[in-house]
Order: structure tokens, then sequence, then C-alpha cells
């Protein structure tokens, strides 16, 4: 074994010292950078919370074939289905349509129905070029969905997937359409007002309007990520040669207590069955409550700060090691 004993056979004092106390540093110095890394990989960002106090709703969007669907272009620019709030002015004054749309959305950011909110509702204000359709001037949407409509969800606004013209192939979005007015007219919508016994739990994300001249509405966007303020959005469009489509979607999302929601994948987000059993065992814990903190405390300490028991022990050997080079002949 190649030791202490075969450099000082080897080497001089003065050039054994400089060795040994290399080979310490080195130690140290890999050490150091092995606790480094073990302390960056602790303070990782945790999982994002994913509780939510309503799971998503998931309705594929029709097929071809399907009750529901209605048409889609050859060219695969644009997709269509059926809506029961799809209604026709009658006088047909013009090519003007509209669309405006509620997207309810949890507080993970996926479409839900409200099934978590009953006897709530939310309003929206529109102007009487709207006044003839049934269920405009104003738009009212009550909760859950699934109680008060024949279809629930009647839109795919967002989302994208390679083989569908729009959207992501799922329902996320409940609207009115408006067919026939003038290609001159003027539609306006007001701030959306949420009320009934949950009107606490609905927070108003914001608005996201487009008059997309024909293109299409854009889908590939998230619905929170893109929502802004009613100012912002603009209230209104006004129809004009080549641009005769405009559409509003309001974008709510809940927002529930904390101790009300749920891990979707199955467990409660609070985990309040496994958080009672620790309490209790730490309880029945002969060192009592302050002594149980102190030790959690070590654990982080010692998640913070690996491998430094065994660093300074190796600082310590080197040093010995060290001064016995220099007493030797």
């Amino acid at each position: 074994m190649f030791g202490a004993r075969t450099l000082r056979g080897v080497l001089p004092g003065g050039q054994r010292a400089v060795l040994v106390f290399g080979i310490g540093l080195a130690v140290i110095a890999s050490l150091v950078v092995a606790g480094a890394a073990g302390a960056s990989t602790g303070t990782v960002s945790p999982d994002p919370n994913e509780s939510v106090s309503e799971e998503a709703y998931v309705e594929p969007a029709p097929e071809p074939g399907d009750a529901y669907f209605e048409a889609a272009a050859d060219d695969g620019s644009w997709i269509s289905y059926e809506n029961p709030r799809d209604e026709y002015r009658s006088p047909y004054l013009g090519d003007g349509s509209g669309k405006v749309c509620v997207t309810l959305v949890n507080e993970n950011g996926d479409p839900v129905v409200g099934e978590s909110v009953p006897n709530t509702s939310v309003t929206i204000p529109t102007n009487d070029v709207t006044s003839w359709h049934s269920h405009a001037d104003p738009l009212t949407v009550q909760f859950p969905l699934t109680d008060h409509y024949e279809r629930p969800l009647d839109a795919d606004q967002f989302g994208t997937d390679p083989d569908i013209a729009q959207g992501d192939g799922y329902m996320d979005s409940h609207c009115i359409e408006l067919h026939g007015l003038p290609e001159d007219a003027t539609v306006e919508y007001g701030k959306a007002d949420v009320s009934g016994e949950y009107a606490d739990r609905i927070d108003v994300a914001g608005y996201i309007q487009q008059v997309p001249e024909g293109d299409g509405w854009d889908t590939d966007i998230d619905p929170v990520a893109a929502a802004e303020p009613y100012a912002d959005a603009g209230g209104g469009w006004t129809y004009r040669n080549g641009s005769t489509h405009g559409q509003v979607d309001v974008i709510l999302q809940l927002d529930a207590p904390a101790d009300e929601r749920f891990d979707p994948n199955g467990s409660s987000a609070s985990d309040s069955g496994s958080s009672d059993q620790s309490t209790d065992a730490t309880d029945g814990d002969d060192s009592g409550g302050n002594g149980d903190d102190t030790g959690g405390n070590a654990s982080d300490e010692d998640d913070s700060m690996p491998g430094f028991g065994a660093l300074a022990a190796v600082l310590a050997l080197s040093i010995a090691v060290l001064a016995r080079s220099r007493g030797d002949p």
C-alpha cells in the first residue's frame, strides 16, 4: 500500500508536505462540489400545487358523422359545430356574425362546467344590436352548465391538434352565436358580473376578443394567460369589409378555499389524513413538540449541507499528516 511511510522513503520532507497538502485540498474541493450539487438539488422548486375544487370536464369534439358536427372547410382552414344557441336574425340584414362565449376553468386552467358552484351565474350585458337573439341583451350563463343546457360546452376555443383545423379536439366553452347582422354594425358587451351562492369562488380572469378578418379564431393560446382586462380587450367590434365576424370569450376561473380542494390524481390537497397521523406520532414522542421541531430543522440542515462532516474529517487528517511530515527527517 502506498502510504505515509512510502512517501518518506521517496520524497524529501518538504515535497511530502506539499503533496499531502495538495491531496487534502483536492479531496476537500471534490466534497465541496458534491455538497453544492446536493444543496442545489434540495432547493429545486417544489411540485406545483395541482389541487383543484372541480375536476376537468372532458368532452371530445364531434367528428364527421356525429351529432352536432356541422361542417369543415375542404382546405382544413376551419371547422364548425352545431350550437343550440346559434340564431339567425329575421329579417337577415347582412353577413355580420358574432360569438359571445364563457369559459370556466378550474384552478389548474382546465375546462369545467361549474358543478362545484351551483346556483351561481355570470351575466354579460350586450347592446341592442343583439336584442333579437333570445339569449342576448344580456347573456346570462348559469352553473352548473350540465343542469341548465342541452349542450353544456359547444365550442372548442383553445388549444391545437395537428389533425384538427381549429382547437385541440375537446370542447371548452359555452357560447351564443349571432348571424344576419348588418355589415357595418357595432356589437358591444359590458363587464361580466358573477352572482349567486358561490360568486366569491369565481374570478373574472379577463376577456379575449378577436376580430380575425376571415382567418378564424386563433386557438393557439392559453385562455387564462391570454385574458385581458376589460378596458384592454376592446368591449366590442365594428364590422368592416373583409371583417364580418367578431368574437369575445369571457374567461372565468375557480378559486375555492384551499381546504376544499383536492388532488385530481386521487389524494387530498391537504393530505389531512397523513398530516394527522404524522402529528399524532409526533405528539406521542417523549421528546415533545420542541424536540420534534429541532429534529426537523436538523434534517433540513443535513439536506442543505451534505458531506461536510466527512469534509471536516479529511481536513483534520490532512493537517495531521502534514504536521507529521514536517517532523520527519
